[in-house]
């Protein structure tokens, strides 16, 4: 028998896993915040398959991928032609492993 308390129920969205991290970026300490500078957060379904060809994973195997440079590395790196540094959540990925841990879903996007 179905559980009517679900009813209308709908997994979160990409806004909302986008929401929680803006959220989550928002309550690091300033001093991180500005380290990071204009660090983009990027949520999509899955990894792209270059991704995940380049990683050797499966499109559940990535929660989040960082694609950037390092703060160690910053100063080697020309301005010119670089990409901003960026955040990559994977909301399918992230969803798959919040429903099978006891993790809150926000938890596991700030992690």
């Amino acid at each position: 028998m179905a559980d009517h308390r679900l009813a209308g129920l709908s997994a979160p969205s990409i806004s909302d896993i986008e929401e929680l991290a803006a959220e989550a970026f928002r309550s690091l300490p300033e001093d991180f915040r500005a380290l990071a500078g204009d660090v983009v957060i990027a949520v999509t379904d899955f990894p792209t398959e270059e991704v995940q060809k380049d990683m050797d994973a499966g499109p559940f195997d990535l929660l989040g991928l960082y694609h950037g440079v390092g703060l160690a590395h910053d100063a080697a790196v020309p301005e010119t032609g670089r990409m901003p540094n960026m955040v990559f959540l994977y909301r399918r990925a992230i969803l798959d492993y919040w429903a099978e841990h006891e993790e809150t879903l926000g938890a596991i996007v700030t992690h």
